[in-house]
């Protein structure tokens, strides 16, 4: 049975087949984050045969002071609402759905006039923070970030997208409070329970649903597992998704945690699979698993058993714009 063709719905959306181009940071935006023909361009080239079944973008920072670095994409102000809207014709043009991914990099944040944020302040483990510079978010600090994500869903679907990612994963802000390697806190955002390290991404979730209402998709990716000693484990994925699930996400893309988007002892086709069979196991919405896969048929199988829901191919596209036009013209899928 040829699982990557089938067609699936995320909410009320239909996607045409199980294959996803996942975020991969371009650095095509320009200086204040808006827009380039560059961009467009290598978003239309990579769908331009309509063979994929979703594009999630690059994140994009929901406020200055959460910018990653120079070249990101931003939904921060209303004044980049023409230029959103230019990236999602440019892949409706080639009968792609798009969700954009809105994320705060927390005290992973780019050196600017803004002072970085995390969960909690002095040093940790996270790799590229700037450890001395960082100030713990007070609650009313949470509060008004959680404000930042709705306003900046509430754009993205005013620009046409057809959904929103909110960026959980690689040791940004929402990661920074899910793990207990760096969330020291001792308040109800605190790092004792799994339940109070993801009440921020909750609450997220919770404003960002507000905004763009109940039948608009909103995937989270989470940093399911940090795969270290102390950190956030396979199991706590498993909770958190069960709670996501609960609290309104309508889809999961399960990835690495703090130190990133790749397993330090594993480079098999689908090396999150550890996590996400067991948190498809558990929900009811899809599971998109990313990591590793490189051929179409890597992916039929990881499908066929049940690893996943959709299947993410990412630096196989960044390399080859045609991948996914190939891909489905192979007389295995």
């Amino acid at each position: 049975m040829q699982h990557l063709t089938q067609s699936i719905f995320v909410k009320n959306l239909e996607l045409k087949n199980r294959l996803v181009m996942p975020p991969m940071a371009s650095a095509r935006s320009g200086q204040d984050g808006s827009v380039t023909s560059s961009l467009c361009s290598y978003y239309e080239e990579r769908t331009h045969g309509g063979n994929i079944g979703l594009v999630i973008t690059e994140h994009a920072f929901i406020s200055p002071e959460g910018r990653a670095s120079a070249g990101q994409l931003s939904v921060a102000e209303d004044s980049l609402l023409p230029g959103l809207a230019r990236l999602a014709e440019t892949l409706h043009r080639n009968h792609t759905p798009v969700f954009v991914q809105l994320n705060h990099a927390g005290s992973k944040a780019s050196k600017n006039d803004c002072p970085a944020v995390g969960p909690s302040a002095g040093a940790g483990p996270l790799e590229g923070a700037f450890e001395s510079d960082f100030q713990e978010l007070s609650p009313d600090g949470i509060a008004g970030l959680a404000d930042k994500f709705r306003k900046a869903a509430l754009r993205a679907k005013q620009a046409g997208f057809d959904g929103v990612e909110l960026h959980a994963a690689h040791g940004y802000l929402l990661n920074q409070f899910y793990s207990p390697l760096t969330n020291r806190r001792t308040d109800v955002y605190g790092g004792q329970t799994l339940d109070s390290r993801i009440r921020f991404l909750l609450e997220t979730l919770k404003a960002v649903r507000g905004a763009v209402g109940e039948e608009y998709p909103i995937a989270v990716r989470l940093g399911g597992c940090d795969y270290k000693e102390g950190g956030s484990s396979i199991a706590d994925s498993v909770s958190a998704c069960i709670a996501l699930e609960k609290a309104g996400a309508d889809l999961l893309d399960i990835s690495g945690g703090l130190f990133g988007y790749m397993v330090s002892d594993s480079r098999e086709p689908g090396y999150f699979r550890d996590m996400t069979a067991q948190i498809k196991q558990a929900v009811q919405i899809p599971v998109l698993l990313t990591g590793g896969v490189t051929t179409p048929e890597q992916a039929e199988k990881l499908l066929a058993e049940k690893a996943a829901d959709l299947i993410g191919v990412g630096r196989a596209l960044l390399k080859d714009p045609s991948w996914a036009d190939a891909a489905f013209s192979s007389p295995t899928i």
